[in-house]
């Protein structure tokens, strides 16, 4: 399976600016550019989309290994935290942070923890990404 994303950037660094699409259409034509990226202005940034990318991975892989185990997830809700820093001469991704928040039946707290440590480490996006992954993952009462 190869799934297909396109950037067309115009104009120089500061200045220019582009726009982000995906093969399936969720996004088509989304601005993106430097404000946007290391300053507080519209549009997105690779380093969002990375997140979400984390987030809806994580989240499925959560989803099908909790159901392996036995147990059908009510919600599960995760946001991730992609830091971007200065590294040398540089700039990289340097960590990812998942928050997760699950309400699920039945469940023990370790049983939960297990789970999900496990779908931290097996999702396909954590296994592309050279950087430190953390995680807090909290069970919700039904």
């Amino acid at each position: 399976m190869t799934k297909k994303g396109s950037a067309v950037w115009e104009g120089s660094f500061r200045e220019g600016g582009g726009t982000i699409s995906t093969e399936s259409g969720a996004l088509k034509k989304a601005p993106y550019g430097v404000s946007a990226r290391f300053e507080e202005a519209p549009g997105s940034n690779p380093e969002e989309l990375i997140a979400a990318a984390h987030a809806a991975c994580f989240s499925m892989a959560f989803s099908l290994m909790l159901g392996e185990a036995g147990f059908e997830p009510a919600s599960i809700e995760t946001t991730a935290a992609v830091k971007l820093e200065k590294v040398g001469d540089g700039f990289a991704i340097t960590s990812s942070h998942l928050s997760v928040h699950a309400r699920i039946s039945g469940i023990s707290e370790d049983k939960f923890s297990e789970v999900a440590h496990l779908a931290k480490a097996g999702c396909p996006v954590s296994k592309v990404l050279n950087a430190e992954i953390t995680m807090d993952a909290t069970l919700l009462a039904d």
